[in-house]
């Protein structure tokens, strides 16, 4: 890719031959004979990364380095130092220079450098825009997602949410079927009464009729008193039966009563009960199968499914792991006290390879486990759990699937340099081609 380079050196010969090389790579380059010279093309606009001297007259490298992160606390810095110079070099970089190389300049590590350089520059720029594109959306809830799927759900949650029709929401489990809930009651005209919510599975069958309608004292052994169930609390509001598949037939046919007459008696009770209240129910089961085998009531399914929405699983839209990705970034990484700009490309081809079995669920706890792992301000591949990182240790490549055949050859090349630390010359042996063609495959230019 073509970025716009200046290169400050007072000595002419470097600077020149700098500029030289990183034409040849396609790049676009300014020169400055000085620190102040190289300030002020600087200020002017339009320079995506800095090659400096660390020794000048006037201006030195130092205080370039330190104006030119004042004014763009992102812009790239390369530092250049002599032998004797390299502990004010390490200086620099604690002081926030990307890098530093020490005369003579390897030209093809100092191409393999902006490279990288770049790379992580834009890395930082897409994760700004992503957390920009979150405060966006921030108005439909935490439900995180661009993708043509979850576009569609959004938009039935809209036209669903204000009418009083029950709904059945369906996916897999981990898809985020409570946060679509939780959007169709703060959506609703009953936004400002509560929305309760009941785990059908968490509870066995004599325990959920209790919690879902209430008893009365002396109901059962341990009803020591009068207890409002789930409906009476709900009232004029939303109830939310997750994993309604697992309620058995008994419990089927009194939840049928309720949605058909709106009215209950409590466990133990004589006193019928009538309530308002808007049903949202969820299911990871397919519940079509569940009628076929007697397991679940046609007429309750009907009653529950008015509107369906479908949430579909991450392995599906993994054109939202982008934001998804940025959200848990940011929600861990302030959580933990840590500064982290973003992700690298090895570690995003790990996510992006991924099946995601546990959904938006297991990203999320991946992205916890990573941000709390990390060691820098960019995540890496050996921050990631190891179910993650399965062929993606050292001596291997990953390719993102969709990648056409241009760019994983580039990939391939880029980190087989990488590996020689900058060796052209055994990274194209290693790749079994000739140094002029793996230049050209590069750059795509003919080396001079």
């Amino acid at each position: 890719m073509k970025y716009r380079i200046l290169v400050a050196e007072d000595e002419k010969n470097i600077r020149e031959g700098l500029a030289a090389g990183l034409e040849l790579d396609g790049h676009e380059v300014a020169i400055a004979a000085n620190g102040s010279e190289a300030l002020k093309r600087f200020q002017k606009g339009d320079i995506d990364l800095v090659i400096s001297d660390l020794r000048m007259p006037g201006l030195s490298g130092e205080e370039l380095l330190a104006k030119i992160l004042a004014e763009s606390p992102g812009t790239p810095v390369i530092i250049l130092t002599g032998h004797g110079t390299v502990e004010a070099a390490v200086k620099a970089m604690r002081a926030g220079a990307w890098d530093f190389l020490t005369k003579p300049v390897n030209l093809d590590y100092l191409s393999l450098l902006v490279k990288q350089a770049m790379g992580n520059r834009e890395l930082s720029l897409k994760h700004k825009r992503l957390l920009e594109e979150l405060e966006k959306g921030k108005s439909f809830q935490a439900i995180i997602g661009s993708s043509a799927a979850m576009r569609r759900v959004y938009d039935t949650t809209s036209r669903a949410a204000p009418t009083k029709a029950s709904i059945l929401i369906t996916g897999e489990s981990g898809v985020g079927k409570e946060l679509v809930a939780d959007a169709i009651h703060s959506l609703s005209p009953r936004k400002d009464k509560p929305i309760i919510k009941v785990h059908c599975a968490a509870l066995a069958s004599s325990l959920l009729e209790s919690e879902l309608f209430g008893h009365e004292k002396g109901a059962f052994t341990g009803a020591s008193a009068r207890k409002r169930g789930r409906f009476e609390l709900a009232n004029e509001g939303t109830l939310f039966l997750d994993e309604i598949g697992e309620i058995d037939q008994n419990l089927q046919i009194k939840l049928l009563r309720v949605l058909q007459e709106k009215k209950f008696e409590r466990v133990g009770g004589e006193e019928t009960i009538e309530v308002d209240v808007r049903i949202v129910a969820a299911t990871n089961k397919d519940l079509k199968a569940e009628i076929e085998k007697g397991n679940f009531r046609e007429d309750l399914y009907f009653r529950l499914n008015v509107i369906n929405i479908h949430v579909p699983p991450l392995r599906e839209r993994k054109d939202d792991l982008p934001l998804l990705i940025t959200a848990f970034l940011k929600e861990f990484a302030e959580e933990n006290g840590k500064k982290i700009e973003g992700i690298n490309d090895k570690a995003r081809s790990c996510l992006y390879a991924y099946d995601w079995p546990g959904n938006v669920r297991e990203l999320r706890n991946c992205m916890e486990s990573a941000v709390v792992m990390s060691r820098g301000s960019l995540l890496t591949e050996e921050d990631l759990p190891p179910t993650l990182r399965k062929g993606s240790d050292d001596g291997w490549i990953r390719i993102p699937i969709g990648t056409n055949m241009e760019e994983a050859e580039k990939i391939i090349i880029l980190e087989t340099v990488s590996a020689q630390k900058g060796n052209q010359s055994k990274a194209a042996e290693i790749l079994g081609i000739g140094r002029k063609t793996l230049y050209r495959k590069l750059t795509g230019r003919e080396e001079s």
